[in-house]
């Protein structure tokens, strides 16, 4: 792929209905973002602003290399966490800057497009943003929606107005392509199959869309009510609620109410539960599965009988779960809830105009809203600690995929915890308790926002502090701000010594220990992580931070030229991860194994193991892992000769840490290992031959780096013998010269051929598992292959 070419992923949202023609709002966004770098979308709520920019943002992305990215604001409260809204972007800051610094400078070379929807309730956060970007970037354009616009002299306003609607008295020949009209019939056909405009019926349509002034949403809540009343049916009802609301005639509702009006009798249309079950949801942000829907709006103890009292009453509030569902249902045929697929099956989310309409709702009911929240609250912690306690297991994907699915809902329980009087001890907890996904899923800046507030509103000594601290130090440790994550890790480490808190202790120690490798002295952390390992994990440790340890005394034990020793510790935490199917230590163990390997001289195998730690990284979604086994396959690639790939994966290195820490966390390891392979490659290649290919790694995206870094055949293999089978042979993986198998070793090539695994290689042999394990490594490192079905093709050809 080459640098120019544009990105595949542009993180548009899905859409699950028809979009109405808007060909002249289409034109002029995009006539506007041509010659324009800041486009707001303004209109009232429920004219359709973020389907439109989404269809714009569709229409130009092949302009933007660096693709288009869709920020979402309306599940968020704390202008605080705007610049760290940015993940869309796929980027995973760890420099020491603050936030929207940092944001700017990773944008700086990029060319794309921010789509920054629902600005409204955060205009002050969002000027601020695209004032930055505008000044501080020369290729980023921005498209945002607001009912408000930013106030920026630099800013562009396209006003969304409603959709025209014919006069229904008038001549309504040539009213066929109306787009308020088609919108009508495309919703009303979903729920009467068959529905159309006709001659009959076109005249009583363009009357009711006028009634609702043409308004998207309006018109859409409107139609799924054609499943049980016809048209003219429809238009009475509504012109009877009109009346009541003007004391007159429908026409003269002002048109601000007129969305009101029409969510208002929508919600009167509803059952008395689905009218609960929407309040409830409203505390919801962002989407939502089943479950969560369920624990919400449900009460534990709900009475099993059918015979329920009415909700007008004081049991307005006892819903079973089985009630919830089928007020779900009912709210989706209705248009209120929207689906979409998520990680973990099917999702709902509320349109914003409807979430608030659903808040408002539940003020008016007493006590209602601090337990719907508080219920929220407690069902983020449950599913938070189960997904810490299997964090160190095979589900580490799923997990990461889900969690990055609730985040809305994340920080609004950890908003509710940290603002409510009596919940500050829980919103500490839950801020500890989602350590792994603050620290291995590439979200520092923010865990640090939520545990500084958490532990300034937590001053008392507990457990929840003691844990609170040392992430934070770890999380201060990532973004380079060492002098910080010392001393809170520190704090840590002698507050749970003071509750007899083993575990924590153990934690605390983990994060003093890896900030003192971070600090460059050696020494110091080889004693700390020998003592870590040798003692084993203490009861509630977490194995992952365990198997960190074990991967810090690897790491310390290479640095110190000790690579034999490294090995070993790997190879024992390696076992570890296999037994309990885990990915993210098992990839630094990889890359750890793969390091000392480079001390070792042995690149094959070193590519191998950095290879597979790759794959695991990218499973996970471990950006600052990925970057660094890039740097790690890079410098063995110009070692062993392929230049042309070292250039290309230096590329791509930089490309990634751009999005992390341009300045590799000022690391002279890192530096210089870069450094050096360029040299190599560029004097090797040519600057002409050099440049093309690293330009072509700076296009690459993440999973494309990945399936280049792991898959590319391209690199040169050392020559077979001129008698050797199949020398010369384009495509096939030659041996490497003057390097024979042993006789155990060829015994171990004819049955790897033969299809066996190691452990029936074993029992074959007689030999230990270790035994026949280490036999194929050689024989890969040998012949300079990287997987098995080379060992069995080689074996044929020399058959």
């Amino acid at each position: 792929m080459s640098g120019s070419a544009p990105r595949r992923d542009h993180h548009l949202p899905v859409e699950t209905t028809s979009f109405v023609d808007r060909r002249g709002d289409l034109a002029a966004g995009r006539e506007l973002l041509a010659r324009t770098r800041l486009v707001t979308l303004t209109g009232p709520g429920g004219v359709g602003k973020t389907r439109l920019a989404a269809r714009i943002a569709a229409a130009v992305r092949r302009t933007f290399p660096d693709g288009v990215r869709f920020v979402h604001l309306s599940g968020l409260d704390d202008p605080a966490l705007v610049p760290l809204a940015a993940d869309a972007l796929d980027l995973h800051d760890h420099s020491a800057q603050p936030p929207l610094r940092a944001l700017v400078e990773q944008l700086r070379d990029r060319r794309l497009l921010l789509l920054v929807d629902n600005c409204e309730h955060l205009l002050p956060a969002c000027a601020e943003l695209a004032a930055a970007l505008l000044h501080g970037t020369t290729g980023v354009r921005i498209l945002a929606t607001s009912r408000h616009r930013l106030g920026l002299t630099e800013e562009h306003l396209l006003e969304v107005r409603p959709l025209p609607v014919p006069d229904p008295d008038g001549d309504l020949s040539s009213s066929e392509g109306c787009p308020a009209l088609a919108l009508f019939a495309d919703r009303a056909a979903a729920v009467v199959p068959g529905f159309r405009l006709t001659a009959a019926n076109r005249a009583a349509v363009a009357r009711l869309c006028r009634r609702l002034d043409g308004l998207p949403l309006a018109i859409e809540l409107a139609a799924v009510r054609m499943r049980v009343l016809d048209i003219d049916q429809l238009l009475d009802r509504l012109d009877d609620r009109y009346r009541l609301l003007t004391g007159g005639s429908p026409a003269a509702l002002p048109r601000h109410r007129t969305l009101r009006a029409a969510v208002d009798w929508s919600h009167e249309l509803c059952t008395e539960r689905e009218q609960l079950v929407w309040a409830r949801l409203s505390v919801l942000a962002g989407s939502f599965d089943l479950e969560t829907a369920e624990v919400v709006c449900a009460q534990e103890g709900a009475s099993a009988s059918p015979e329920e009292p009415s909700p007008a009453g004081a049991s307005v509030a006892a819903l079973r779960s089985a009630d919830v569902l089928d007020a779900i249902a009912g709210l989706v045929d209705k248009s209120v809830l929207s689906r979409e697929s998520g990680p973990d099956g099917t999702r709902y989310r509320l349109l914003d105009t409807l979430r608030h309409y659903g808040l408002d709702r539940l003020r008016r009911l007493p006590g209602e809203e601090p337990a719907a929240r508080r219920r929220q609250r407690d069902w983020m912690l449950r599913r938070a600690t189960a997904c810490e306690r299997a964090w160190f297991g095979p589900g580490q994907r799923e997990i990461v995929a889900r969690l990055r699915a609730d985040q809305d809902n994340l920080r609004a329980a950890l908003d509710f915890g940290l603002t409510t009087p009596g919940e500050r001890l829980t919103g500490l907890r839950l801020a500890g308790t989602l350590w792994f996904y603050w620290h291995a899923c590439g979200a520092p800046r923010e865990g640090r926002h939520w545990l500084d507030r958490a532990l300034a509103a937590n001053p008392e000594p507990t457990r929840e502090r003691a844990r609170g601290l040392w992430i934070a130090g770890l999380l201060a440790a990532a973004t380079h701000n060492l002098t910080a994550g010392l001393a809170l890790a520190r704090e840590a480490h002698a507050l749970a010594r003071d509750l007899d808190d083993e575990a924590e202790a153990a934690h605390a120690e983990y994060v003093i220990g890896v900030v003192t490798l971070f600090m460059d002295d050696l020494p110091t952390a080889l004693k700390h992580f020998e003592a870590s390992v040798v003692r084993g994990p203490v009861p509630g440790q977490h194995l992952s931070l365990y198997g960190l340890d074990q991967v810090e005394l690897a790491c310390a034990l290479g640095f110190l030229g000790e690579a034999d020793r490294a090995v070993e510790v790997c190879e024992r935490a390696r076992r570890m991860c296999e037994l309990h199917g885990e990915e993210w230590v098992h990839s630094y163990v990889l890359r750890m194994l793969a390091l000392a390997h480079t001390v070792r001289g042995d690149w094959h195998r070193a590519e191998r193991h950095a290879r597979h730690a790759l794959r695991l990284k990218l499973a996970v979604h471990d950006v600052i892992g990925i970057a660094l086994t890039l740097d790690l396959l890079a410098r063995v690639a110009a070692e062993t000769g392929a230049h042309e790939r070292a250039a290309v994966l230096l590329g791509a290195a930089d490309h990634t840490w751009a999005g992390i820490d341009r300045d590799r966390w000022a690391s002279a390891a890192l530096k210089s290992t870069r450094r050096d392979s360029e040299t190599r490659a560029r004097e090797e290649l040519g600057p002409s031959a050099f440049r093309r290919a690293y330009e072509r790694g700076l296009g690459l995206d993440l999973a494309e780096t990945v399936d280049y870094a792991v898959h590319d055949r391209s690199r040169p293999h050392p020559s077979t013998g001129p008698g050797e089978p199949n020398a010369g042979r384009p495509g096939f993986p030659r041996a490497t010269t003057g390097l024979r198998l042993t006789r155990r070793e060829s015994e171990v090539a004819e049955l790897v051929a033969q299809g066996l695994a190691n452990q029936q290689i074993a029992d074959r042999l007689v030999i230990a598992r270790r035994t026949a394990e280490g036999h194929v490594e050689r024989i890969l490192g040998k012949l300079g292959f990287s997987n098995r079905s080379q060992i069995a093709a080689w074996v044929a050809a020399q058959r």
